[in-house]
């Protein structure tokens, strides 16, 4: 980590996917800053022991596990309730959580995996929340909704006909970009809906670079081989994965910004087809669609 901030001890977080790799050294920082972390994840048996890892290291006592599963909607409606029987603030949301190019197989709601853990699972969660991060965040201090995509959205497809590519030949690389190409589009048409509103939320998406963490284990066994003699020379540690994503959280350079792309702390170009209004709202509407939300319109899901 290359920038120090401020400590932020009034400020609530929820990271997903924090027990292991960037959302756990994610996790870590943020709790380092004092914040209320809350870890959302499907692994009960790694949490406990996660959860105190990260109290020893960080001194800081208000850290805690709340189990998530992306793939599942009703897991999801079911995390976002216990977290609102707290009745605490959210003053950021880190969407990190994901699965890498896994063999083809369905969540419990029978979408394919990267499409509904990655993506769908992500935009349920972020929806449910809206209110209370609207609620938490006030002028000068807004709410951040901060998204982790990767490079690999470069080389993505959308195809809204057939999200599931249920008539294609599956291409566990083509659905992890299409995911990850997924949750730009999402970030930008959330973020214009948000500015609508005038809310004191911003959404921004990040790219943490090519980082040494288990996601790598379906990958072809030559890349795989590659990581292990070279990962030191080729990939990022996990911390150095989190930063930007950290940065994005809390840096006061972004107080107020939202609909950015960034990759080592700096705005960055994400694939062209990304910035097209239609298609970000075409896609907003479809994933409503799909996750039983109400229609795609401002005053339906901003309320």
């Amino acid at each position: 980590m290359n920038r120090v901030f401020c400590r932020q001890p009034d400020r609530v977080a929820i990271v997903t996917g924090g027990t292991d790799g960037i959302g756990f050294a994610t996790a870590k920082y943020l709790a380092r800053l004092g914040m209320h972390v809350i870890i959302a994840g499907n692994n009960d048996a790694k949490a406990q022991e996660v959860i105190c890892k990260i109290r020893e290291e960080t001194l800081n006592s208000k850290v805690e596990f709340l189990y998530c599963d992306l793939g599942s909607m009703a897991s999801i409606r079911q995390f976002v309730h216990k977290f609102k029987m707290k009745n605490v603030p959210l003053h950021v949301l880190v969407n990190n959580a994901g699965v890498m190019m896994v063999p083809q197989r369905q969540t419990k709601d029978g979408f394919e995996e990267h499409l509904g853990v990655n993506y769908l699972g992500h935009f349920l969660l972020t929806n449910l929340l809206l209110d209370t991060l609207k609620e938490s965040g006030s002028p000068g201090c807004s709410a951040r909704v901060v998204t982790v995509s990767s490079a690999t959205h470069y080389v993505g497809e959308l195809n809204l006909d057939d999200l599931q590519d249920s008539r294609g030949c599956y291409s566990p690389h083509g659905a992890y970009a299409q995911s990850k190409l997924a949750l730009v589009l999402f970030t930008y048409r959330l973020q214009r809906l948000l500015a609508a509103q005038g809310s004191h939320v911003t959404a921004n998406v990040v790219d943490p670079g090519v980082v040494n963490t288990d996601l790598y284990r379906h990958v072809f066994w030559g890349t795989r081989l590659v990581k292990r003699v070279l990962g030191w020379l080729l990939f990022k540690t996990p911390e150095e994965g989190a930063w930007t994503t950290v940065y994005a959280a809390v840096t006061p350079d972004l107080e107020g910004v939202g609909g950015r792309y960034l990759y080592n702390e700096k705005e960055t170009r994400s694939l062209q087809v990304t910035y097209d209004q239609k298609l970000q709202q075409q896609l907003w509407a479809t994933s409503c669609q799909l996750t039983g939300l109400p229609d795609g319109s401002p005053g339906a899901i901003l309320r």
